[in-house]
């Protein structure tokens, strides 16, 4: 497997010190926007960290892959662009849904492509 890819090293380490046994790291991504501060992907999960709790708590949540139902690129645009213009996913468990926005197209693309890869 290829090195991770990571924003921040403290998320990274923060993803890697609740790694189970023989699991992998495959990207961890700051977050913009109210609520979520990282999404992490390992070869088992995806990791959110939420921090909409009120009193300035968080939580690390673990998403394992088979409980996501789809995946979604959001975006205010209309289709007419490029698939991936914008930085945003819409990830789907259940009647939950865990929207996550980044600096960047291109980790959009790339926590889309994973997750798709591990759901379907």
């Amino acid at each position: 497997m290829a090195d991770p890819t990571y924003d921040r090293k403290e998320q990274f380490q923060q993803i890697q010190s609740g790694l189970l046994p023989g699991e992998q790291i495959i990207a961890v991504y700051d977050a913009i926007g109210a609520g979520t501060g990282f999404i992490g992907l390992t070869d088992r999960r995806v990791v959110i960290q939420d921090r909409s709790f009120v009193g300035k708590r968080y939580a690390i949540t673990s998403i394992p892959y088979a409980k996501i139902t789809s995946v979604s690129v959001v975006s205010n645009k209309s289709w007419g662009g490029s698939f991936f213009s914008t930085g945003a996913i819409a990830i789907h468990v259940g009647t939950h849904t865990y929207e996550v926005e980044f600096r960047g197209a291109q980790k959009s693309h790339h926590v889309h492509n994973v997750i798709l890869h591990h759901i379907s």
